[in-house]
């Protein structure tokens, strides 16, 4: 049934895209690996950041497994800065490099709360026991200047708690 409605086989343009961007994807998931792990520690020094999960800090109660069996920690963090949800909707528009939306991995930065995204449909209870925080952040790094990122970050938490 699923090939009645796909086709067979892939179509000759996103055949060739793919092995086109397959070529450069080692590249792509290697810059994020550097770039989440560098930004994951920063948010762990921020002032204002309560928490932040990372596999790759040593702080994060799975590190010790993730370091044996993982060859880099991943592109995708998350972090709950102080103050609540409503904060939440105060930092989200500050920055400027990351773009606000639910999905994940692509090769631009991304970020935005499962509150109002992936887990919208869940009550605030049923987060909670899924162990997500209402203030969580899902940030989700691509593949641009690891510095300019953490510049934008910085300046939209400043700006935050400047207010």
């Amino acid at each position: 049934h699923l090939r009645e409605l796909t086709g067979a086989s892939i179509d000759p343009m996103a055949a060739y895209l793919l092995l086109l961007g397959m070529k450069t994807l080692h590249l792509r998931v290697r810059q994020q690996n550097q770039s989440a792990l560098e930004i994951a520690r920063f948010l762990e020094k921020h002032p204002r950041v309560v928490k932040v999960f990372y596999p790759g800090l040593e702080s994060h109660p799975n590190y010790e497994i993730a370091r044996r069996q993982m060859s880099g920690f991943g592109g995708v963090l998350s972090f709950v800065p102080e103050g609540g949800f409503k904060t939440v909707k105060r930092l989200l528009p500050h920055l400027r490099l990351a773009h606000l939306a639910a999905n994940l991995g692509a090769v631009e930065t991304i970020a935005g709360p499962p509150a109002t995204t992936s887990h919208v449909e869940s009550s605030p209870k049923e987060r909670k026991a899924s162990g997500i925080p209402e203030a969580l952040i899902r940030y989700s790094v691509g593949i641009e200047d690891t510095a300019d990122l953490i510049a934008d970050l910085r300046q939209s938490l400043e700006k935050t708690f400047s207010e």
